[in-house]
C-alpha cells in the first residue's frame, strides 16, 4: 500500500537530518528496511513534539477522536498500541500505515520491540521532563532517545556485536547531544532545555540568556564544553566504522561523519546556536566522511 500524505510528509524529513538516512549505495533492501525504520522513529518523534502534518490524519490512522489529536500523551498511548501490533498480530493488523510499513522488516530481520518501545517512552518522558539537572541524567535520556536507533541498523545488517554495540550507542549519545545544541532555542520554544543545569550554574548562564537572539560569551562557552564532550564520544565509537566493511562501512561512516560536520558548524557559527540551528554543509560532510573512511582503513 503506498503512503499516505501524512506519511510521505514524515518520511520527507529525512532530507533535513545530519546524517543520510538510507543512501543511494546501499542495496535495496536495506535502503527499505532503514526507510521503514526512520517512519517509526520520525513519526513518534514527532508526535512527542507536536510536529505532526496538518489535517489530523495520524490521529485518525491510530483512533484517536479528532478532539484528543493534540494530547501527545493520548497520542503516544495509542502509538504504543498499535506499535504492539507489529509484534503480535492478535488484534489485527497495524492501523498506521508507517506500522504497517515496518511488519515486514521486523519479521525480515526478527526485530524484538525493545528498541521502538525505547523511543516511545523517551518521548512520553519528553512530556514530563523539561529540564536535565546533571549531565548523567541526559545521557540516561540519551539511551532511550537515541541509542536504540545505532542498535536497530546494526540489528538490520546483523552484524551487533557487544563491541559494536558499546560504541554505537556513544556515537547514538553524541549525535543527539549535537541534535540539542543545534536546537537550544527551538527546544526552549518547547519549554524543553536539554543543557544540564549542572553546566548551565557553572558558566553562570539562565534560562532568560537562552531566550536572547544571539549568544553571550557565557552561553558560547557553555555550547562549546558541550560540544566538545559530543566530539569526545564520537571519537571513542568512530572505531565501529573500522569494524565492520563494505557499504555498511560507508553507512556508518556517513552517520559519524554528520555529527563531526554538525559540530564543525556549531564551531563555525562561534558557538552561537540562538539565532538558528546551525548546519553542516555538504562540503563539510563530504570532508568528514573522507576522514572517518581514511582512519576507519588504516584501524580496519
Amino acid at each position: 500500500m503506498p503512503p499516505d500524505a501524512s506519511s510521505r510528509t514524515t518520511l520527507g524529513k529525512a532530507a533535513d537530518e545530519n546524517f543520510p538516512v538510507a543512501p543511494f549505495f546501499l542495496p535495496r533492501a536495506w535502503r527499505d528496511d532503514l526507510m521503514a525504520v526512520y517512519g517509526f522513529a520520525r513519526l513518534v518523534d514527532d508526535i512527542g513534539d507536536g510536529d505532526l502534518a496538518p489535517g489530523g490524519a495520524d490521529a485518525r490512522h491510530l483512533g484517536v477522536a479528532p478532539e484528543r489529536a493534540d494530547d501527545r500523551v493520548a497520542m503516544l498511548d495509542a502509538f504504543e498500541t498499535d506499535l504492539r501490533r507489529v509484534f503480535d498480530p492478535a488484534d489485527g493488523e497495524p492501523r498506521h500505515p508507517l506500522l504497517r510499513a515496518l511488519g515486514p522488516t521486523v519479521e525480515r530481520c526478527r526485530l524484538g520491540p525493545e528498541p521502538f518501545l525505547g523511543l516511545v517512552a523517551a518521548n512520553r518522558q519528553d512530556q514530563l521532563v523539561r529540564r536535565y539537572e546533571t549531565y548523567d541524567d541526559l545521557l540516561a535520556y540519551c539511551e532511550l532517545s537515541a541509542n536504540p536507533v545505532g542498535r536497530l541498523v546494526l540489528a538490520l545488517t546483523g552484524t551487533a556485536t557487544p563491541e559494536r554495540l558499546r560504541r554505537s550507542d556513544e556515537i547514538c549519545t553524541a549525535l543527539q547531544i549535537v541534535e540539542h545544541l543545534q536546537d537550544v532555542a527551538e527546544d526552549l520554544g518547547r519549554d524543553r532545555i536539554y543543557l544540564p543545569a549542572e553546566d548551565m550554574k557553572r558558566f553562570h548562564v539562565t534560562e532568560d540568556d537562552l531566550a536572547r537572539p544571539t549568544a553571550g560569551a557565557s552561553v558560547r562557552a557553555l555550547i562549546a564544553f558541550e560540544a566538545d564532550r559530543a566530539r569526545a564520544l564520537l571519537d571513542a565509537g568512530a572505531p565501529l566504522v573500522g569494524s565492520v566493511t563494505g557499504r555498511l562501512r560507508l553507512l556508518l561512516a556517513g552517520f559519524t561523519a554528520g555529527g563531526y560536520a554538525a559540530l564543525d558548524a556549531i564551531t563555525d557559527a562561534g558557538f552561537d546556536v540562538l539565532p538558528g540551528p546551525p548546519k553542516a554543509t555538504r562540503p563539510s560532510l563530504m570532508r568528514r566522511a573522507g576522514a572517518v573512511l581514511l582512519t576507519a582503513r588504516r584501524e580496519g
